[in-house]
């Protein structure tokens, strides 16, 4: 049987990758990508935590449920900032990101 310790060494090696993602990608779009999927390790969590933990109350599936929607609008928000980026400067690297320097 899968036990709650199977579930947690999951989201472990997801939040994992994510964060390997995060760090060595220039690409503004596999960053995105990179974030959802630590958000992604996050719900395992919460979810598994919910079924062995807590009898009965969908706390943990609520929480789920609530970070999808901020990814969500996260993914949009990120979206949109990088398509207007790319139609300036014609690239999604994030070296080239500085419109912001001095």
């Amino acid at each position: 049987m899968i036990g709650l310790s199977h579930y947690l060494i999951f989201s472990t090696v997801l939040f994992g990758i994510g964060i390997f993602g995060m760090l060595s990608r220039r690409n503004a779009i596999a960053v995105l990508m990179s974030v959802e999927l630590m958000l992604n390790a996050v719900n395992v969590n919460f979810v598994a935590i919910n079924r062995f933990v807590t009898s009965g109350q969908a706390a943990g599936q609520l929480f789920s449920i609530f970070v999808i929607v901020v990814a969500a609008a996260e993914v949009s928000v990120g979206l949109a900032l990088i398509i207007s980026i790319y139609r300036h400067r014609k690239s999604v690297d994030l070296n080239n990101f500085d419109l912001l320097k001095w």
